[in-house]
């Protein structure tokens, strides 16, 4: 109830316009968002690579349906990447991008949106980039694949999220295994209903060690598959810490994901033992459904706002 409640406010437009107008709310939400401007989460991510942790980069927004709005996302990408080019801390893949679909056009049609991703793939792949095709709700799942298959046969440079709660996750891996696929696996953070998501967090646990013995399985490793661990759960980590070492498996086929903000003592521990961590870095004035799904996520979060506004 709790969860869903604060996952039912992050869609709420009258609460969002009222929170971002609110000083302590915008103070607040920096724990998780890196700031509303570029140059604000450029710092972040230079701060984050001299402590040896990799970033991608997340322009906040999504459902947009004006199609010019949809075109200035797409083109503040596109200087996302420049900007990144252009320092030679954050070059490379030291720094990368997160799109959101519905940011880029999906809400208006599948063609307008594969448009406007394109470009920044192909601005990314030209500045030796990467970009990493988010996951959001499950409206969007399949046509959110469906439209990284398509630009697959065009780049490699790209890396899709899949969610751990879905049922029909399984079934959405192994075509990304056997094209040899660089897949985010996350646990998903939007509110679904139990015909469509495993209604219980054991079994979304279960369920996201299955999916990740598959990504991290000898027949992904040998088709050139990427496991990009995306979890601050302390038992999935050692759990796959354990196979990691249990199987062999080299550093090059996985890295730890997390977000800005939450478990920070994991982050530092595992950049510390050598492995490839990187920290997913939102910024942005639609910084506030963003918010609220991190605090929906785990009571720590939610905990750790309230003793903020007790102090403040």
């Amino acid at each position: 109830m709790f969860r869903a409640t604060l996952l039912y406010l992050s869609r709420n437009r009258t609460l969002q316009r009222q929170a971002t107008g609110l000083p302590l709310a915008r103070r607040l939400s920096r724990r998780f968002v890196a700031g509303e401007t570029l140059p604000e989460a450029l710092a972040a991510a230079e701060a984050l690579n001299r402590r040896g942790i990799l970033v991608t980069l997340d322009h906040l927004g999504e459902n947009v349906t004006n199609p010019e709005e949809a075109r200035r996302a797409t083109g503040e990408y596109i200087e996302i990447l420049r900007q990144i080019a252009q320092r030679p801390g954050l070059a490379g893949t030291r720094c990368t991008i997160s799109v959101k679909l519905t940011q880029l056009g999906l809400d208006t049609s599948d063609e307008f949106c594969l448009e406007n991703t394109r470009a920044a793939v192909s601005e990314a792949a030209r500045l030796g980039n990467w970009v990493e095709i988010d996951m959001e709700g499950s409206l969007y799942t399949e046509r959110t694949l469906n439209l990284y298959h398509r630009l697959r046969l065009e780049f490699t440079n790209l890396r899709v999220c899949v969610q751990a709660y879905l049922y029909r996750t399984q079934g959405d891996l192994r075509p990304l295994i056997e094209v040899g696929a660089s897949v985010r696996l996350c646990k998903g953070a939007y509110d679904e209903p139990p015909n469509l998501a495993f209604p219980k967090k054991a079994e979304v646990d279960a369920n996201y060690r299955r999916l990740l013995a598959l990504l991290l399985s000898e027949e992904a490793r040998k088709a050139g598959a990427f496991a990009a661990i995306a979890t601050h759960d302390e038992r999935i980590i050692n759990w796959a810490l354990g196979t990691i070492a249990e199987q062999r498996i080299e550093r090059q086929h996985f890295e730890f994901q997390m977000l800005y903000g939450i478990r920070r003592d994991w982050q530092e521990q595992l950049a510390a033992q050598g492995y490839t961590v990187r920290v997913y870095v939102p910024y942005g004035q639609e910084w506030y459904p963003y918010f609220m799904r991190r605090l929906a996520e785990r009571p720590a979060n939610f905990l750790f706002l309230l003793r903020q506004i007790v102090s403040a």
